[in-house]
């Protein structure tokens, strides 16, 4: 068997059958981590709020998003389990094995991106607990930040290179602790305020929620156009996962084990957590009388040293969860995947905690300007037809045919060679696809009337993710036919 130096290492070979002893547990650990960070509770809350809809009208929505997500990720994880590669190896079925490098690149910079966000996230609650016990606020300092808010973003992140430069076992017992600590704190903070909002917290949840004002990109949406944008908008969250999920899914022993995880972890966690989030964000607006976006404010807010304290750990642990599982992971396999011989998933693991510490850095001062809709909704528009791509790929084109070998073999003769390493076909159907995706989102950048069409149809790009995908699965489709 020829195995290239350009596309092999030990870390994109083939998981052995005796390392795989991940089971539904651990990938219930991972949805956990992914659903229960700051960020998913703050877009969650956002969503009750801007959408105008009755809040349970959006907590449907959370839900068939949670089932047809799992849909997603029971497609994408299967050839993993089967074969026990990570996503970058699985993009060369349909890219071509250098080809590749352009989808696993964008989804490492994608991930990057949301490193650095989620690394900031995790400080806010180290930086609760700095406060809460010492009083100390600080100035600002730089980029927005006061000095207590730098010390605990640097913090995090040389907590998080520890973390990982340890190796995925501890990573995975790391997961498996914060995933349950943290629904113990959110159950207690609802307590608490359900306690101050008093026994109406139901009709208040309903009072508040029933038909507010449209924001944040859902003006002019009617009922369903609001119902849909909300339904997409959860997927587009979800879509960084979703397509790099086998990197996990490698671990798992059977496809029984994966479907069993995905849908307690994912589907149960939606549930709980949107329920959850539900009832503080209505019993926040009862108490405070108005909004309160970040649990941390939310903690801060009650006063209580106890629960800060508490608090603090649980959200620490749950926002550099979702990094490990989400940001972290990824990124350091696809840049493996660029020169196996010369990087290996440590030395990307590093390369991802510095762009993640300047994209943090600059969160307050910079990004935060951009809107947090569009920030997401761009993100999955980017990567949405890749997903699609590779899907359509695999069980319809290849009708999940699938040589492993030659996954690794650079020769002109092998199978996933096409044109210079190249599936050019494929290319062209993600960077048209993509365009349209993301033209969604921004409509100024679109010719041909497209821009009007996307403009009117409102949501703000809420529909990125599932006009991205089936583009790219329609396009690639029609085009590899032919």
């Amino acid at each position: 068997m020829s195995r290239s130096s350009k596309l092999y290492n030990s870390d994109l070979a083939p998981t052995p059958a005796n390392k795989k002893n991940w089971g539904w547990f651990e990938i219930f650990n991972v949805w956990a981590n992914d659903v229960q960070s700051l960020f998913g509770y703050t877009l969650a809350a956002s969503l009750f709020l801007a959408s105008g809809l009755n809040g349970w009208a959006v907590f449907l929505a959370l839900i068939l998003a949670g089932f047809f997500i799992m849909w997603l990720v029971n497609l994408s994880g299967k050839p993993s389990v089967k074969h026990g590669i990570p996503y970058p190896v699985f993009a060369r079925v349909s890219m071509g094995v250098f080809g590749a490098n352009f989808p696993a690149m964008a989804r490492g910079l994608v991930a990057m991106f949301w490193y650095g966000a989620q690394t900031y996230a995790a400080s806010t609650a180290v930086a609760l607990l700095i406060t809460g016990i010492t009083g100390i606020e600080g100035e600002v300092m730089l980029l927005g930040m006061t000095g207590v808010m730098w010390i605990s973003f640097i913090f995090v992140s040389l907590f998080q290179v520890y973390l990982f430069w340890q190796g995925i076992d501890l990573v995975k017992k790391f997961l498996n602790f914060a995933g349950p600590a943290v629904y113990a704190v959110m159950i207690l903070l609802m307590i608490v305020i359900w306690v101050k909002a008093g026994g109406g917290l139901f009709s208040e949840v309903g009072n508040i929620f029933s038909g507010g004002e449209r924001s944040g990109g859902f003006e002019g949406l009617g009922s369903f156009g609001a119902f849909l944008a909300v339904f997409s908008i959860m997927v587009g969250y979800f879509a960084a996962v979703v397509i790099n999920f086998g990197d996990f899914a490698r671990f798992v022993k059977n496809e029984d084990e994966m479907k069993k995880g995905n849908l307690w972890g994912l589907v149960g966690n939606v549930v709980l957590f949107s329920f959850i989030t539900l009832m503080i964000t209505g019993g926040t607006i009862a108490i405070f009388g108005e909004y309160v976006a970040s649990p941390t404010e939310m903690v801060a807010k009650v006063d209580n040293l106890g629960l800060t304290i508490i608090a603090a750990f649980a959200f620490f642990a749950a926002t550099v969860g979702i990094n490990m599982v989400a940001n972290f992971i990824p990124p350091a396999y696809d840049l493996a995947n660029l020169i196996p011989s010369k990087i290996n998933f440590k030395i990307g693991g590093l390369i991802t905690a510095g762009f993640g510490f300047v994209i943090g850095g600059m969160w307050v001062a910079v990004i935060t300007q951009m809107g947090l809709f569009p920030f997401v909704n761009t993100l999955g528009a980017i990567l949405a037809p890749v997903f699609g791509i590779m899907i359509v790929d695999y069980y319809i084109i290849k009708k999940e045919n699938l040589d492993v070998d030659d996954l690794f073999d650079d020769s002109a003769s092998a199978k996933y060679h096409y044109n210079g390493g190249f599936n050019r076909k494929a290319i062209l159907a993600w960077i048209l696809s993509g365009y349209i995706a993301v033209g969604t989102v921004w409509p100024n950048i679109l010719v041909l009337g497209l821009g009007d069409f996307f403009a009117n149809l409102g949501g703000g790009g809420g529909y990125a993710w599932i006009i991205g995908a089936s583009l790219g699965a329609v396009v690639h489709l029609a085009i590899s036919k032919r």
